[in-house]
């Protein structure tokens, strides 16, 4: 993998959605960082400082949207984007994700055709 690969963190519970997600993303060229649970995913964070984070909502322990106001109020974290991934396609559900420091949202199941070019919308550009 090239240094100048973009690197993306996917926090996310369900085993099927993750790996598509990140077979996806890796057959672009992207990184992929995995987190299962909430807790894991804030660690890589701050570990790994990603490009981008793609955050499931509903996730044991600490729920998505919580996980996102914590990591927006870190200054290890609060410059990484991120973009929240759930089955909850609602207008008010996008709302929330936005009002909690969301960019973007991406409503699941993932639609393998124009997932990688809405993950690539929210990179930032080096």
């Amino acid at each position: 993998m090239s240094s100048t690969a973009k690197k993306v963190l996917v926090v996310e519970d369900n085993l099927m959605n993750m790996e598509l997600a990140s077979e996806l993303l890796t057959s672009a060229g992207i990184e992929v960082l995995q987190a299962p649970v909430t807790e894991r995913g804030m660690e890589i964070a701050r570990e790994e400082a990603p490009d981008l984070i793609l955050m499931d909502v509903q996730l044991p322990g600490m729920d998505g949207l919580t996980a996102i106001r914590h990591l927006k109020r870190s200054e290890e974290t609060r410059g990484i984007p991120i973009v929240v991934l759930s089955a909850h396609a609602m207008r008010r559900h996008a709302e929330e994700a936005r009002d909690a420091g969301a960019v973007g949202y991406i409503a699941k199941p993932i639609d393998t055709r124009s997932f990688v070019t809405r993950v690539l919308s929210h990179l930032p550009q080096s």
